[in-house]
């Protein structure tokens, strides 16, 4: 088991959500659906995996379905952190952008069962599905429109770049359709070749908020 999954929950996980079976269960099922995949997992698996109960397993979720989606937005804040983790707001912005966008594609291909999970099986879900992925992308556009527009140009005479909501949800659905069409392709391994890609997308968009 990688780490990547083996990390899930608990890093992510504070008051409510901290609490040790639900952690215990998002791990399951992340063991059980690199196992099996998703369709193939049971909530028998899962409680397996996790060490509780089924009775332990509804106190939390009502369906399998409901756990993908926690499992989800968990590894998800786990690649979002990855990001964050790579930005420096004191540098100039163009500089950063390699570097976060190596940072979440490595977190990415840790665990390629896993990934293909999260990035496929969360769409056969229907509409929880869709909505879960939606605040994810949210998310991760809110926070690249602020790290690029909280950043410097690198040069005195020119300004910084800056962000609409609109065009850092480009982004956000550009790089995860590469990533798909990786998934699609077999070449997982290869993420870190998205990488040039990735960032000359983030710097194209960006350029033209200048124009």
């Amino acid at each position: 088991m990688s780490a990547a999954t083996e990390a899930l929950a608990r890093p992510t996980l504070s008051g409510e959500m901290a609490h040790e079976h639900y952690s215990r269960l998002l791990e399951g099922m992340a063991r059980a659906v690199a196992a099996k995949g998703y369709a193939d997992t049971t909530i028998a698996d899962i409680v397996r995996e996790a060490g509780v109960s089924r009775r332990t397993f509804y106190e939390h979720f009502t369906t399998k379905a409901e756990c993908l989606v926690s499992l989800y937005e968990a590894a998800s804040k786990l690649a979002l952190r990855a990001v964050a983790e790579a930005f420096d707001s004191a540098q100039p912005w163009h500089q950063q952008v390699e570097r976060a966008m190596t940072a979440y594609l490595d977190y990415l291909a840790q665990d390629p069962v896993l990934l293909r999970t999260l990035f496929v099986e969360i769409l056969g879900l229907g509409m929880p599905g869709l909505a879960a992925r939606r605040r994810v992308n949210g998310e991760i556009a809110s926070f690249i429109q602020a790290a690029i527009n909280n950043t410097t140009s690198g040069d005195a005479q020119g300004p910084a770049a800056h962000l609409t909501s609109e065009m850092a949800m480009t982004v956000v659905g550009g790089v995860n359709e590469l990533v798909l069409q990786a998934i699609e392709q077999d070449r997982v391994g290869d993420l870190r070749q998205l990488v040039s890609p990735a960032t000359r997308l983030v710097r194209a968009v960006a350029a033209e908020s200048l124009r």
